[in-house]
């Protein structure tokens, strides 16, 4: 069974509401139908009513157990108005500027998220990057123990004897073009921290490079996946984190034992990793792109992470499946751990 699979099944005794700022896109709504079918929670689609109804008409999506909100012409405008207001980002805004934010859905979803209105959001459909995640990262806080908001994305390849019965976690693919050694350091703990709530296993976190522990590497590429490798391992112990950290290692080395053995790595990361982090957005966003392309695969996310919300953002390329499955994640993300896997 998969991941998702797994994280639906659970989710069915813990549902959730899921913000969807894109709610006239049809595959927003194929994925919303499918969420509500199987009593995951209550999608709540955000724009013009009308219009989300032409659109569901028009790809045979039915819209009962769904929640429909106008941004222009919601209750809850005046309290998000004063709410928004009162950010120290937005405090010396006028009143004129602070409207138009408003009723920008991907403003609006975001105040509903941090005001408690909707426990995940999901965006990115018909936006570029950056419209979807400038709010996010404007409103919703950090968690305090990290300085770092990145991302994440789970890759289902199907093959079992790789991650966690064929489910990757991949980071940083969205967020941050040259993470450096601090930041890279976050992005390992917060997603195997992520990891370890959507599976319940332990991460086993693979630092990426193009070598496996040279002693005669001393490109800044290499060395910083060394000293990001120490400052994690560090933080782990320092913070008492069930996890394992090795690195700087190779991909196939990571991921395959016998490449592993061959190449003479020993330890509880290599040949077995479930959890990798790649040196930059260009390496993270091409493989994650080009295993897309080229396999049989789904991809989820991607997946915010560091932050105190869940929040997710999808790809304009991403298919019905995909965007169901980063809610199940999203969702997932808002429930206790102990919830979520109760006997385990």
């Amino acid at each position: 069974m998969s991941a998702i699979s797994k994280l639906s099944a659970r989710l069915q005794n813990h549902p959730k509401r899921v913000v969807l700022p894109e709610g006239e896109d049809p595959r927003i709504l194929q994925a919303a139908r499918q969420f509500t079918t199987r009593k995951l929670g209550v999608p709540i689609l955000l724009g013009d009513r009308t219009r989300i109804e032409e659109a569901a008409k028009a790809c045979d999506v039915r819209l009962d157990g769904m929640r429909i909100m106008d941004p222009t012409f919601s209750d809850d405008a005046p309290e998000l108005f004063r709410i928004l207001k009162s950010l120290p980002k937005f405090k010396n805004l006028d009143e004129e500027t602070l409207e138009g934010f408003l009723k920008n859905p991907n403003y609006f979803a975001t105040l509903m998220l941090v005001t408690g209105r909707a426990d995940a959001l999901v965006a990115g459909a018909s936006t570029v990057s950056t419209g979807a995640l400038r709010p996010i990262f404007q409103i919703v806080p950090l968690q305090r123990t990290f300085k770092t908001a990145s991302s994440m994305s789970i890759l289902e390849c199907g093959k079992e004897s790789l991650g966690v019965k064929g489910s990757l976690f991949l980071a940083d693919c969205a967020v941050i073009p040259e993470p450096n050694e601090q930041q890279l350091c976050d992005i390992a703990i917060n997603t195997a921290l992520l990891f370890h709530h959507l599976t319940n296993e332990r991460p086993k976190v693979a630092m990426l490079s193009y070598a496996s522990k040279s002693p005669s590497a001393k490109l800044p590429s290499i060395l910083k996946m060394k000293s990001a490798t120490a400052m994690a391992h560090e933080l782990a112990k320092r913070d008492m984190l069930e996890m394992d950290i090795d690195g700087e290692i190779q991909v196939d080395a990571a991921l395959n034992p016998e490449i592993a053995r061959v190449k003479g790595l020993a330890s509880s990361v290599a040949g077995k990793a479930n959890v990798l982090i790649f040196p930059d957005l260009n390496s993270a966003n091409i493989t994650l792109k080009m295993v897309q392309m080229l396999a049989d695969v789904n991809t989820y996310g991607q997946i915010l992470t560091g932050l105190t919300k869940p929040a997710a953002l999808i790809s304009r390329g991403s298919s019905a499946t995909d965007i169901y499955g980063t809610m199940v994640v999203s969702a997932a993300q808002a429930v206790d751990r102990r919830f979520l896997f109760p006997k385990e």
